[in-house]
């Protein structure tokens, strides 16, 4: 009976372990896909033959798009995107007390432009992996505006996404 108790938890640990390994693989197989779709690109750029450069932009544009989609799934393993259940497991990690900054409290939606100094280095959430969030897009970052966080395009200064409430 031990040695069963024993295996069944040996195995219970490996399976997380060789499912990331797996996902990890076929990221590297995706990026490696996405250079090899590039450099054709660049071959058919220089060859000048119209078709097959808008060929080889569809090809490159779909393996990104694989590429995201197999992030998102490995984020979704890994309960990345599960912030909600995070915090209920753990709410004395979402408790950080009454937090205010030297503004007062506005309730932004996404579309809205924002000023800098609403996603100043002071309100930036360094860590958002460590609270669930998704993760950001290029040139855009988490911020906290009270108890709200905010998904903030920081190249033009517009909000993208609001979690409303996420620290208690």
């Amino acid at each position: 009976m031990r040695k069963l108790i024993l295996t069944a938890l040996m195995a219970a640990t490996l399976v997380p372990v060789a499912a990331s390994a797996q996902s990890n693989d076929e990221l590297r197989r995706d990026r490696r896909d996405i250079r090899q779709e590039q450099r054709d690109l660049q071959d058919a750029r220089m060859r000048g033959d119209r078709r097959d450069i808008r060929d080889q932009r569809e090809d490159v544009r779909d393996a990104r798009q694989e590429y995201r989609e197999d992030l998102r799934d490995r984020d979704r393993a890994w309960g990345r995107d599960d912030w909600r259940g995070w915090r209920d497991r753990n709410p004395n990690f979402y408790a950080r007390g009454n937090w205010n900054a030297p503004f007062r409290y506005t309730a932004f939606r996404p579309g809205l432009r924002i000023a800098p100094n609403y996603y100043g280095g002071r309100y930036i959430i360094s860590d958002p992996w460590r609270y669930r969030l998704p993760r950001p897009g290029f040139g855009q970052q988490w911020t906290r505006h009270y108890n709200d966080v905010i998904l903030v395009d920081t190249r033009r200064g517009y909000v993208v996404q609001v979690i409303r409430g996420f620290y208690r």
